[in-house]
Parts: structure tokens; C-alpha cells; sequence
């Protein structure tokens, strides 16, 4: 249970302590509806989520295609789990506020969360907007945009989590271990088959048909944008702990 849990405002949501913009940059309006609709919230980034996973090749349907298909069906079994990243991002967001409506909070998940909206929620666009002319050639226009503007919503509902964690420092860890373990296996080391981050243009599968190729400089642009994202992630949520122990919505 988050120690911010017994103090709330007089809406009954959770008090919005007086915060920096740059932790809190949302509106208090936006913010009280986005946990009023709380279970709405859930249920969207829920349908996101297997919406991602059909997009990374887990396919029931069309019952024309091979159950395990595209980006999934070039990677080795052993890594999937590091794969699909927006979809697992946007589970995490849904399980924190679940979690948060049947009064069972979890610090660990909400720091998981945070990571992964604000990470996600800002390497998707970077990427699509960096390699435009790469991904436009090869995605619809309405999809093209969908992914922009949904990964940017991400990153909006990020910022609805400090009204009801407090971004201890045990779970903070743990998010940068598995949101750093990430950015090891998608570009640095993969350990089983190549790298592997969300297909960027140009890429291709080897004649293998496990892994793909990682041309130079998509690759380090990439993950250039990942690992500063990591960081960020790290700081916001920290600093996020320090404001609210400064603002007294937190005690020692």
C-alpha cells in the first residue's frame, strides 16, 4: 500500500501534492479524470496490449497465418519475453491502476509502469518520426498515426502514478534493472540470436530465419534514443520521491 493511499482530496481521489512541473506537468482536471475512469484506462491499455502482441506476430488470428509470426517468428523462443515492449509497457500501466481500484497497490508495478510509459511512450515517436520516410513506405497512414498519438497517450497516463505511489527506491531498482536489461539485449548483447529491439526500416530477416540484420546508423540511433529514455525514467521517478517527501505527501 502506497503511503499516499490514506490522504485524499476533496473529490476522494488521491491528494495532489504541490509538485514541480517536470514531475507533474498534467493539469489537476486531466488528472482526476484519468483516475476517475481508472477501470476505462485499464480496460483500453488492456485491448492495447493484445493488440501489440498481435502486432509483434502472435496471431490466433487470421487462422491463415502461423500462430507465432513476423518479429516473434524470427526470434528465438528464449528472448520473446524482451520482444514486445509497448504491449508489456501498457499491461503494467493497466495492472498498476488496477491494482490501485481493488485498494491492493503495488509499488513495484507502479514503478514498472512509470518506466515503461515514459520509455515506450517516447521511443515509439522518436523512431517514427526519425526514420518517417522508412516507416510511412512500408505502414498505412491511419496505423502510422495510431502508433504515434497511442504511444504518446502512454506517456500521459505515466504521469497519473505519483497520486498513488511513491516510487520507493527498491522498486525504482527494479525498473531500471529490467527496463536497463532491456537496452543490454536489445542492442548491446543479445545473448541468444541478434539484437533485439522493434523492427526498424531496413531491417531484414537473416537467411537463417533467426534473427535480423541491424543496419548502421538506425542501430545507434535506436538505441541512443532507449538509453537516454532509461535515464530519464530513473531520474523523474526518483526526483518524483524526493518532491513528494519535500511536499509532505510522504513520510520517512
Amino acid at each position: 500500500m502506497s503511503p499516499l493511499a490514506d490522504l485524499t482530496d476533496d473529490d476522494g481521489l488521491p491528494e495532489r501534492p504541490d509538485l514541480p512541473w517536470y514531475v507533474a506537468p498534467l493539469p489537476r482536471t486531466l488528472e482526476n479524470v484519468g483516475l476517475r475512469l481508472a477501470t476505462l484506462v485499464v480496460a483500453v491499455n488492456l485491448v492495447g496490449t493484445a493488440f501489440g502482441f498481435w502486432y509483434y506476430g502472435v496471431h490466433p488470428l487470421p487462422l491463415s497465418d502461423p500462430l507465432i509470426t513476423w518479429q516473434l517468428g524470427g526470434t528465438p523462443p528464449s528472448m520473446w519475453v524482451f520482444v514486445p515492449d509497448s504491449p508489456v509497457a501498457t499491461l503494467f500501466i493497466a495492472l498498476a491502476l488496477g491494482l490501485w481500484r481493488l485498494d491492493r497497490s503495488n509499488e513495484y508495478v507502479n514503478a514498472l509502469a512509470f518506466f515503461g510509459c515514459w520509455k515506450l511512450g517516447l521511443w515509439t515517436p522518436f523512431v517514427l518520426l526519425a526514420f518517417a520516410d522508412g516507416f510511412t513506405a512500408a505502414t498505412p497512414l491511419p496505423m502510422y498515426l495510431f502508433l504515434l498519438f497511442s504511444h504518446l497517450a502512454m506517456t500521459v497516463e505515466g504521469f497519473l502514478l505519483y497520486r498513488i505511489s511513491g516510487f520507493p527506491v527498491r522498486a525504482v531498482a527494479v525498473a531500471v534493472a529490467w527496463y536497463g536489461l532491456n537496452d543490454v539485449v536489445d542492442y548491446l548483447l543479445p545473448i541468444v540470436g541478434t539484437p533485439h529491439h522493434t523492427l526498424m526500416p531496413g531491417q531484414v530477416v537473416l537467411e537463417s530465419g533467426v534473427g535480423f540484420t541491424h543496419p548502421s546508423p538506425t542501430h545507434e540511433i535506436a538505441a541512443a534514443g532507449a538509453v537516454v529514455l532509461t535515464l530519464t525514467a530513473t531520474f523523474l521517478a526518483l526526483a518524483t520521491r524526493v518532491k513528494l517527501f519535500e511536499a509532505g505527501a510522504l513520510r520517512p
